[in-house]
């Protein structure tokens, strides 16, 4: 089962990252280890986490990085990136790729979208979500009781 990522970052910290880490938790171990591919760009937040969950339940990771690149790095994101079974780095548009539409490339690569969104309009998750939900994937929408965006 191939399972994407999208969500709100600047979560870190308090009530809300523990309440959704455990949901990330909870739900990547639904799925057989030996089944589950992770797939994201592996994000501050929420699609670091799922990455981390990925491996440590014994699944395999794959990285999509925009046409632009990654942007600055954090130690964690280059650890991820040296533990993940494949790297998919986006062509951009002027060569007909999807350029740094990871969202869209994300939704052409898995089977279900964990999406982490307090279910707002106008955020990059809820653009995903939306694409999700218009090629027929199955989103699991993760937003416990208790969590609040700091931007």
């Amino acid at each position: 089962m191939r399972v994407g990522i999208t969500g709100h970052q600047g979560l870190s910290g308090g009530i809300t990252e523990m309440l959704v880490r455990g949901e990330i938790w909870r739900l990547v171990t639904t799925f057989g280890p030996y089944e589950l591919v992770g797939v994201g760009c592996a994000g501050e937040g929420p699609e670091s986490w799922f990455a981390r969950s990925v491996l440590e339940h014994g699944g395999k990771l794959e990285i999509v990085v925009p046409a632009s690149g990654i942007g600055s790095v954090s130690a964690a994101r280059l650890r991820l990136l040296g533990e993940a079974r494949a790297v998919h780095r986006l062509a951009a548009v002027e060569r007909g790729g999807l350029g740094d539409d990871t969202g869209r490339a994300l939704v052409g690569m898995v089977d279900e979208l964990i999406a982490v969104w307090d279910g707002e309009p106008g955020s990059e998750p809820a653009r995903v979500a939306a694409l999700a939900l218009a090629a027929g994937l199955f989103v699991h929408r993760i937003w416990p009781p208790g969590c609040a965006r700091t931007d």
